[in-house]
């Protein structure tokens, strides 16, 4: 399975914290992890190389090429940052066909294999929509971005590369932020959901992009189902969205507790004091 991140040094230790979820919940898959980046430091990149290497994973870390964005918005507001997950298929190796992007705030608790084997058909993105609590926010975005389809989130993307190499053309992306630059909020995702949306499969949020501060909302809609027991058992991806973080101080929300203990998991998993050795399959 390949999986994408975009993140800075400062996002290090919550990437040693995911990618020990994903292991520990998807032990028998081989990961190949692309990282792209635009400074991150050598001897960091070279750490968690070894550290991945310990648990059977590999490594890619891609330095971005700036002149991709000599012609692209580049403010404070607009990180050249931003548009990676985006321009992913222009940048990656063209032998990849699919690769599954994660936000470094997720943990994966189950089993990635049925989203990695869905059908993406013609669909450039598979996205879920947050709903419940965020759903006036959704409809908002919508009516701010001029658009009919719902407002995805873009935490946890399965890309269609190909697809996305053939049609999602960088100048089209940098034109459209420099013509709704008092428009874009939330950058990244609002370009993916104005440009794209009615090209993303939508995917179920309960089991692929849960977010976290919603708990109570997840289980009044279902009814009384999608308890603790309920999310532990068939959630596979939790999502900690909004500014509140479980690695902060004073985190609040449920999960807090779960997140924490995979970050001493992620001690011990990803440190080479302690040898893990496992059989991997190809995927």
């Amino acid at each position: 399975m390949d999986i994408l991140v975009t993140l800075d040094d400062g996002y290090m230790p919550q990437l040693r914290v995911m990618l020990t979820s994903l292991y520990i919940s998807n032990p028998n898959l081989a990961c190949r992890i692309y990282l792209l980046h635009s400074g991150i430091m050598e001897n960091h990149l070279h750490e968690l190389m070894l550290s991945l290497k310990h648990i059977g994973y590999q490594l890619f870390p891609i330095n971005i090429d700036e002149g991709l964005f000599e012609n692209a918005p580049v403010t404070k507001q607009y990180p050249k940052e931003m548009y990676y997950r985006l321009l992913a298929a222009q940048i990656l190796p063209e032998e990849l066909n699919k690769i599954l992007y994660l936000d470094p705030d997720v943990l994966v608790i189950n089993s990635l294999r049925p989203l990695w084997e869905l059908d993406m058909k013609d669909s450039l993105f598979a996205a879920a929509s947050h709903t419940g609590k965020t759903e006036l926010a959704n409809n908002i975005n919508k009516l701010r971005l001029g658009t009919d389809q719902k407002y995805y989130n873009s935490g946890v993307l399965l890309i269609n590369l190909p697809l996305c190499r053939s049609e999602i053309v960088p100048e089209e992306i940098f034109s459209f932020v420099g013509e709704h630059t008092s428009d874009l909020l939330l950058p990244d995702q609002d370009i993916l959901n104005a440009m794209y949306g009615s090209r993303i499969q939508e995917i179920d949020d309960f089991l692929w992009n849960y977010d976290a501060r919603n708990y109570n909302n997840y289980f009044v809609r279902s009814a009384g189902e999608a308890n603790l027991e309920w999310v532990m058992k068939n959630t596979a991806i939790i999502h900690f969205c909004g500014r509140a973080k479980p690695w902060k101080p004073h985190y609040t929300h449920r999960f807090g507790i779960l997140y924490r203990h995979y970050m001493q998991l992620a001690d011990s998993y990803l440190q080479n004091n302690k040898p893990v050795y496992s059989l991997v399959e190809e995927v």
